[in-house]
């Protein structure tokens, strides 16, 4: 089968939902040390190569706004696509106590090599799918961890992360916090957006609305939670969008 760096859904839905996965997979390329970066499988599996649970959120989520969505197909430890080229956690190195051997010494040649082969080729793919319409909507769902290594567990359900764009954001966070038995974030557990990641380059760059969702990933470990996620945001980032009246 022929490697690609990134996967389209549902392309021919005319939407302005446009649903994006950047961590979605732990692939790592022939191309890249032989497909192995010197870890254990079971680093491998976790948070620091890529959103576990992710894909599976934005395929239903997709699914249920009849929107089109794109995956990334390489690990966030390949090349990171939530990160802007000159970025200095591009390429990382040490990662949550991990250190990733097959990066240790990665030169300026590789990691021009990495843009090319799988960064560029998933932006360029995602900059043709924002600018079909004039009033793409982008939601970028993203995971994380519970914990990391040495520090306090973390609190939230989910976090909506936003830059200064908070149209829409705003309104989907007042719903979500509807809810008694959700711990909602805002900006949490990471702070807005960073300079040249997804959501600055394709939506607040462009003046899309916008917003980042992030899924404790123990609580869509499973296909079923996945899914019960994806159809509890759906009616509420519609709702949150009227809400908007833009």
């Amino acid at each position: 089968m022929t490697y690609h760096p990134y996967h389209i859904l549902n392309e021919a839905r005319d939407s302005r939902w446009l649903i994006t996965c950047d961590h979605a997979a732990n692939t790592v390329p022939e191309a890249v040390n032989g497909g192995d970066l010197g870890i254990a499988a079971e680093d491998m599996a976790r948070h620091i190569a890529y959103d576990p649970g992710a894909r599976g959120v934005t395929e239903a989520l997709a699914e249920l706004l009849g929107a089109p969505a794109i995956l990334s197909n390489f690990s966030r430890l390949v090349i990171d696509p939530n990160r802007g080229e000159d970025d200095p956690t591009l390429v990382m190195k040490l990662y949550d106590g991990t250190i990733i051997p097959a990066n240790r010494h990665v030169d300026a040649a590789e990691v021009e090599r990495r843009l090319n082969a799988y960064h560029r080729p998933y932006h360029a793919a995602l900059a043709r799918l924002a600018a079909r319409r004039e009033d793409t909507v982008i939601v970028a769902v993203h995971s994380y961890t519970r914990q990391l290594r040495g520090r306090p567990p973390r609190p939230w359900h989910i976090g909506i992360l936003h830059g200064h764009d908070t149209r829409l954001s705003d309104p989907l966070v007042a719903r979500l916090r509807a809810d008694p038995e959700l711990c909602v974030g805002v900006n949490e557990p990471y702070g807005g957006h960073l300079e040249g990641d997804s959501i600055a380059r394709h939506a607040l760059g462009e003046g899309r609305h916008n917003t980042l969702i992030e899924l404790r990933n123990d609580l869509i470990a499973m296909p079923a939670q996945q899914r019960a996620w994806a159809e509890r945001l759906a009616p509420l980032l519609e709702t949150a969008l009227a809400d908007t009246n833009l």
